[in-house]
Order: structure tokens, then sequence, then C-alpha cells
């Protein structure tokens, strides 16, 4: 069994970060214990390379030179720095300088390619289990990321929604006579979209709940930050879901009475209805834990951060949204790390 001061569970954007600032605030890099299975970028890196972001590069790049100990400013040359900085990009421009940063940030502490399964405070020291190590820790920091949600229509063949979201792997199904359902009105319905119509299925049909609401940039502030399309999916929404419907796309909210009729005739379905917290490591003390929104805080000397613990915030405009995006997550960091510097066990 090994002891550490800190224990950072997670490798995306969230635990690149928290390793980073950690690193910043004088933790040594030997008190410091990163658990994560691949440490290659998160879902960022082995997913979504090839879905178009909804942040301009400008903020990806504020979130890679936001850590001195990231040495951004050292590393070699990335597609993502020629891209106009007020343009968005494929996550796969973001995804190469997050691998690189991981991999000179895990020589600096020890990095155990594993999943944590189990918490449990003891002694107040955090015994982190994996399935093949035991790892005492003071302080730990839960980066988990998210997965995607699901609805249930067993009659339906699913397209998984990193298939639906990366046209390479949706041109190698066969789809030709398919009808595709196509669950939400997000940022990932929006591109799911236009990957199906560029396909030879026979007809997209859109189950939606609601309009779709645009990100506004007004100067220094973003109307529906967090909520609201942007980039490439906003300018095609734009076109085609609020202008003209293009030929083989059909759409009906979920409340209609035709939606159950347009259901059935359906072979295949995309579900792109949001994303829901990766499963917590078990904590049999307490059982299912919940984090203070305000702050991270779940419990004495464990924290969370990043899209499954996200940040909720009201705006300028008096609406409150959940903060979720690589510098959303540094900010957080930012204000909440001095505060669980102080709050151990």
């Amino acid at each position: 069994m090994t002891g550490h001061s800190w224990a950072v569970i997670g490798a995306g954007p969230a635990g690149i970060a928290a390793v980073g600032r950690l690193l910043d605030h004088g933790v040594p890099g030997d008190e410091i214990v990163w658990i994560d299975p691949d440490f290659a970028a998160g879902d960022v890196g082995t997913k979504w390379r090839a879905v178009p972001g909804n942040t301009h590069v400008s903020l990806f790049l504020d979130y890679l030179n936001g850590s001195p100990s990231f040495r951004f400013a050292e590393a070699p040359h990335f597609e993502l720095t020629d891209i106009d900085p007020g343009h968005t990009c494929l996550l796969g421009h973001v995804a190469d300088p997050l691998v690189w940063i991981s991999q000179h940030l895990a020589e600096r502490v020890t990095p155990i390619r594993a999943v944590a399964t189990e918490l449990t405070l003891r002694n107040r020291r955090w015994l982190v289990r994996t399935e093949e190590a035991k790892i005492e820790a003071k302080n730990v920091i839960l980066a988990i990321g998210s997965v995607p949600k699901k609805l249930h229509h067993r009659n339906l063949e699913e397209i998984p929604i990193e298939v639906a979201l990366n046209p390479d792997k949706l041109g190698q199904l066969a789809l030709d006579d398919a009808t595709v359902a196509v669950f939400g009105s997000s940022h990932s319905s929006m591109v799911a979209l236009p990957n199906l119509l560029d396909t030879r299925v026979r007809k997209v049909i859109n189950f939606y709940r609601s309009p779709t609401k645009y990100a506004v940039y007004l100067g220094d502030q973003i109307l529906f930050d967090d909520t609201g399309l942007k980039g490439k999916a906003a300018e095609w929404a734009r076109e085609n879901i609020d202008g003209t419907y293009p030929e083989r796309l059909e759409r009906y909210r979920v409340n209609d009475p035709e939606s159950a009729e347009q259901l059935q005739a359906c072979s295949h379905v995309v579900y792109t209805v949001g994303f829901t917290r990766r499963q917590l490591p078990a904590t049999p003390q307490w059982g299912e834990l919940e984090c203070d929104p305000a702050n991270g805080i779940l419990a004495p000397g464990l924290f969370g951060v990043g899209i499954a613990f996200p940040e909720y915030g009201i705006d300028s405009f008096g609406s409150g949204q959940y903060r979720v995006g690589l510098i959303k997550f540094m900010q957080r960091l930012n204000s909440a790390l001095p505060l669980w510097l102080q709050y151990g066990t």
C-alpha cells in the first residue's frame, strides 16, 4: 500500500488541470498519485476527436496556458495554434496537446494505469482501491468524466453516439435502407444529423422537446454560453433546422400525437440527449455522495471537478447554467483549489 497527499482520479481535461494546478500550488510531485486506465486525454482523446467543438480556439489556448506546470510554451508545434483563435475546431486538435501535457505531467507524479473501484475513509486518510492495488491519500480529486445518456427503445438498433459523431465510422455502417431516429436538439444532435444525411439513409427523423437555442457573443459576455449552439453546429442548425429542412429530414416534438407512429417506422436510433456522470467509485460508508456545486466538495478531503461535477453559475443576464468546458474547469480549480487545500481530512 502506498501513501500520498493527493490522489487525482481521471486524466481527461479536468484531471490534467487538477494535477497541473496542484503542482502550481507547490504540492511536491512525489506526493501526487494520478489514476487513469489510459492517460490519453480522456474521452476527448479516445472518442470525440472527429467532433467539431463548440468552443473558440482562444479559450482552448487559455486553458493550455492556464497552468505553468503544463509548460505549454515549451510544447512542439500543434495544428491548434495555426487556427484562427476566433474560430472553433475539431476536438482532435485539442486532444493532441492534452496528450503531450499528460505525458510530461505523468513524469513528475506517480501515474497508475487502473480504474478506481472503491473509496473508503479510514484514520483520516482515503483508501483508493483498484483491481490490483490499494492507494492511501489524504485528499482525493475525482475527475471521472461522463457518459452519454440513453433512452430505451429496444426494437431499434442503436447507433452509438461516438459513431454518429464520427463520419468515418458512420460511413462503415450498412444504412442504405435505414430510417434513423435521432433524439435531441443539442450540439451533438446538430453534428449527428448532417453526418447521417451525408450517408445513404432512407430518412432521418429528429424527435425533440424544445426549440433550438443559440449562443450569442456580446463583447466579453456570451448569452446562453453553456446551453446554446455554437460554431459549425449552430451554422448548420440556422440553415437547416430553423431554415429549410433538407431532403430526407423530418422533425417531430416528442409530445406530438404523430411521434409514436413515426417512431414505429424507424429501424435505427441515435441518442443525443446529454450526458450523465460516470459511475463513481463505491463509497461503502455513505453510498452515493452529492457534490456541492458551489465549491466542488463531496466530503472532507474529497472533491469533484469537470463535467461529472460542473460548477453552477448565474450569468450576467440572470440565467443559471452548469459551466462545462476546458477553460471553465480550469477556472473552477483556480477558485476552489485554495479552499480544498485547507479542507482536508
